[in-house]
């Protein structure tokens, strides 16, 4: 059995109502240090923001445009990296979480615009893994979630991460963690980046998440810019679509880094879609290359073959959002869609690090857009 680090965390949440704003507008929360015991230097680099707004897009890939039309300010202008948005079946609301801290300064300077209301600050209580990142929340049911996370091992062997799982009744908590890791390849440098995933053609669910190669690359870029380099592949496993947390078979390798194709020494952060409008259906795998702290970081895609399912095999899309080019954001990565909303978010840098960015989003054929 492989422990994880697992102290206790609050949040300091915002929710705010934005009814004239066509992509929702985010507010910030405070990632709160419990009485656990836990030194500082352990805490877990979390925090986690409430959204509750309407939009104008209906479709599960809609609004339409050219790169250039991505909103130039970021949605919530703190540190908001490797973000992912769900929406809460029960009350309607969009919940983002995010890797980082701030402190509530941050949070009051940007919770009013002239279009947003902050209808309730509340507490939630969230136990995490130490030194954990990439958070991914779904919602099963809407007395049931499960949150995704990459978790620091402990130890000699605290370069390494493993994917963990809480769950809780409530989207705001409190999540109560799994004893063991849901995957752990620690020989091959362990596993970030965790993404949940419903097959709308099969109903089945899945959790995606990167081989983090480059914890045990020979050095350079990201560790492995170094030859012989290592893979970073992104693995897709089945889970129990009642659990979220049961695994079901073997993961299936579905993409990795292609150093000719121009991904540099990584691949990761996935995300998945699905394009029923097209015959037969399409997946888009979006994910990122390049190391994070350059700006070489970008966001891109890749679709299933025709005729092919969620395992792939998959064909190289190309360029999503990327520095420069007509893109009004630097360093773009950690993108995730809205399911159902026909919209996306990511992070890009800014003054205050890696500000949160949205943009529509539309899939057409092998062609996917952003507004």
């Amino acid at each position: 059995m492989i422990p994880l680090l697992i102290p206790a965390y609050f949040f300091f949440v915002l929710v705010l109502h934005s009814p004239r704003a066509r992509l929702p507008v985010v507010a910030a929360a405070v990632a709160q240090q419990a009485t656990t015991g836990v030194t500082a230097d352990r805490a877990a680099d979390t925090a986690a923001a409430a959204v509750a707004a309407t939009s104008t897009t209906t479709t599960a890939a809609a609004a339409t445009a050219t790169a250039t039309r991505i909103p130039k300010s970021p949605l919530l202008n703190i540190d908001f990296p490797d973000p992912c948005v769900v929406r809460d079946p029960g009350s309607g609301s969009w919940y983002a979480f995010a890797t980082g801290g701030w402190t509530a300064p941050d949070t009051r300077t940007n919770a009013t615009t002239n279009e947003t209301t902050i209808v309730a600050p509340t507490y939630i209580n969230i136990q995490a893994a130490a030194r954990s990142f990439a958070w991914s929340l779904v919602a099963l049911t809407p007395s049931s979630f499960v949150m995704y996370y990459a978790a620091q091992l402990p130890g000699n062997r605290s370069r390494f991460h493993c994917i963990g799982a809480a769950t809780s009744p409530s989207i705001l908590g409190p999540y109560t963690p799994l004893p063991t890791p849901l995957a752990c390849p620690v020989d091959r440098g362990g596993a970030i980046d965790p993404a949940g995933f419903k097959d709308p053609r099969t109903g089945k669910r899945y959790l995606l998440y990167k081989v983090d190669g480059n914890a045990v690359g020979e050095g350079g870029e990201c560790n492995n810019g170094v030859e012989p380099a290592k893979g970073t592949p992104i693995v897709m496993q089945e889970v129990d679509g009642g659990d979220g947390v049961t695994l079901r078979g073997e993961g299936v390798e579905v993409w990795d880094r292609d150093a000719a194709g121009g991904d540099g020494p990584l691949v990761e952060a996935p995300d998945l879609v699905y394009d029923e409008r097209h015959q037969g259906g399409r997946y888009v795998l979006f994910y990122s290359n390049h190391c994070f702290d350059g700006p070489g970081y970008s966001v891109n895609y890749a679709v299933s073959v025709e005729g092919g399912n969620v395992t792939g095999p998959y064909e190289r899309g190309g360029l999503l959002v990327g520095t420069g080019d007509g893109f009004n954001v630097t360093a773009p990565g950690g993108a995730a869609s809205a399911e159902g909303a026909g919209w996306m978010v990511f992070h890009g840098d800014c003054p205050s690090g890696r500000c949160l960015f949205g943009a529509g989003l539309e899939v057409d054929g092998k062609e996917v857009i952003v507004s």
